[in-house]
């Protein structure tokens, strides 16, 4: 099953923007539409959406324009101009603004739900493990995790992370240093000959009690350390590098 992406199109050709929108909802899409910069950039203010079709030639505020607001407001957006006409100084100051591609019109509608694919595939969460004894702490990660749109598994044990980690790829794991009879180090150094990709993020509460086996497994390449209580920013930022990571490493053969 295809799972939907959420879309915007912004175009002042309503018969564009009808056309369009019919194709994408018969593919299964969540679809939004406007018809000029301004709606659009107060529909981002409200929603998130994985990509927006913007035509570059609007009037009032162009495509261009529009873009560079909706960058303030959600940076992360995703943004493909489509234009009909010969605008190359705007398509190259919507590419060096950071936009995703461009379509030229008459839409190719293969290329477009091409397109929609990498982004979604770009957007896919991670495959994550949380390791901790203590099922605040675990229920806590799971529900932040699982609202950035990562699957999220827990073990509450060494031994059980290790079962899991069998029967899975996980693509990260946070451990928790002290846990019931194997530890964080461990656990990780355990499933890290099972899953050699792994990615690690240790996490205590015992910053001095736990300082050398917190040595130790960045010496084995743990990622890095978080300390409780958490600092939230820091835990997402840590998951969006994590996240950016993985997207630049080939996958191995048969993965």
């Amino acid at each position: 099953m295809t799972i939907p992406a959420r879309i915007l199109i912004v175009d002042d050709d309503e018969s564009m923007n009808k056309t369009m929108s019919l194709v994408l909802k018969r593919k299964g899409h969540d679809v939004s539409c406007c018809h000029n910069g301004l709606d659009a950039i107060e529909k981002v203010r409200d929603h998130p959406f994985d990509i927006i079709f913007m035509d570059i030639k609007m009037p009032v505020i162009d495509g261009v324009e529009t873009f560079e607001k909706i960058k303030k407001i959600r940076p992360d957006a995703i943004v493909m101009m489509m234009t009909a006409y010969a605008v190359e100084d705007l398509i190259n100051k919507a590419l060096r603004e950071g936009a995703y591609g461009i379509i030229y019109k008459p839409l190719d509608i293969e290329k477009t739900l091409v397109a929609i694919e990498e982004v979604k595939r770009k957007n896919e969460g991670m495959y994550i493990m949380v390791v901790d004894d203590d099922p605040g702490t675990t229920s806590s990660l799971q529900v932040i995790l699982e609202n950035k749109g990562h699957r999220v598994c827990i073990a509450s044990t060494g031994e059980q992370a290790l079962k899991m980690a069998q029967e899975k790829l996980y693509d990260t794991i946070f451990i928790d240093m002290k846990l019931p009879t194997m530890n964080g180090l461990q656990t990780y150094l355990a499933i890290k000959k099972i899953n050699p990709g792994v990615i690690a993020v240790m996490m205590t509460g015992y910053r001095q009690e736990m300082s050398e086996l917190i040595d130790s497994a960045t010496k084995e390449s743990a990622y890095s350390v978080l300390y409780k209580p958490f600092d939230m920013e820091s835990l997402l930022k840590i998951v969006d590098e994590i996240r950016k990571k993985k997207r630049t490493i080939p996958a191995e053969p048969g993965v």
